[in-house]
């Protein structure tokens, strides 16, 4: 890829700027949506399928790691202030 500069003077290796704000609210609202609507989301759709309790939890436990793991990672890149 081609490198340039961006509007703040910052130097940008991809076609995905960081400080855009349409990437900085998607992410955040998919972090979020991972984080407290994952676990309920996979914990009613297992058990609309008919499936194992335990999975359902242990699946809905990994979604809602996800979410944070997402947020954490958007705050060490600086993307949304903590």
């Amino acid at each position: 890829m081609s490198e340039g500069k961006g509007k703040s003077g910052e130097r940008k290796t991809s076609w995905f700027d960081w400080n855009a704000r349409f990437w900085r609210v998607s992410l955040t609202l998919l972090s979020a949506l991972l984080t407290f609507g994952g676990p309920y989301v996979v914990l009613v759709l297992f058990k609309a399928l008919d499936l194992n309790y335990v999975v359902s939890v242990v699946s809905g436990f990994i979604v809602f790691l996800v979410g944070l793991l997402l947020m954490l990672f958007l705050i060490r890149k600086k993307v949304i202030s903590s």
